[in-house]
């Protein structure tokens, strides 16, 4: 006998299907993988941009430089990352796309089209939706993002109104614009740490 503590949830048997998704497997380099995580008591979401091949290979999202940095940015442990119960990591694009000119490809515009409009209306708990690089801030933002990742990011105060902050991404790639734009680390990373510990 099942109780209800045991039982599969909506999320559960979504989260399933999706981790056994084949929708663009012909396009994929190295196959499909999907990564997230998701709780229905998450109160932050976490929403990237598409696995690295690191990322592919263990099967756990932003176990990377990128992660790590990522972790620093918020300050919580690896522990509390990846809680389910409590952060909720889907990125725009499930699955590794594969490599492009000038690092990964963008991610498959499958995933988003197929499985966003049915899953994140499941998490309902979420307070704060982080916007981590510039293909999260086009699908959360759309229009209203500024016309470089800059001008999006310093507009934070206006979208976090909004419940959403968009980030830059976190990438050891993107040093040169973390150093050109010191106003991130003074204003932003001191509000997104204390918004994220009230949440936490």
């Amino acid at each position: 006998m099942t109780s209800d503590a045991t039982k599969p949830t909506r999320l559960d048997a979504l989260l399933a299907q999706i981790r056994a998704c084949r929708l663009c497997e012909r396009q994929l380099p190295l196959g499909p993988r999907p990564v997230l995580q998701a709780g229905a008591t998450a109160r932050l979401l976490i929403v990237g941009q598409a696995p690295g091949r690191r990322v592919h290979e263990t099967g756990i999202p932003f176990n990377d430089p990128s992660g790590d940095r990522l972790r620093g940015w918020l300050g919580v442990d690896r522990d509390t990352f990846y809680d389910a119960r409590r952060i909720a990591i889907v990125p725009v694009g499930f699955c590794y796309p594969g490599k492009g000119r000038s690092g990964d490809l963008p991610p498959r515009p499958e995933c988003a089209a197929a499985w966003h409009p049915r899953l994140l209306p499941l998490l309902t708990k979420v307070r704060l939706t982080l916007a981590v690089g510039r293909y999260a801030h086009a699908f959360l933002l759309g229009e209203r993002r500024g016309p470089a990742l800059a001008d999006t990011v310093r507009a934070w105060r206006t979208h976090l109104a909004d419940g959403i902050l968009p980030l830059p991404h976190p990438s050891p790639r993107n040093q040169a614009w973390l150093r050109h734009h010191p106003w991130f680390e003074r204003e932003v990373l001191p509000e997104l740490r204390r918004r994220v510990a009230a949440l936490l």
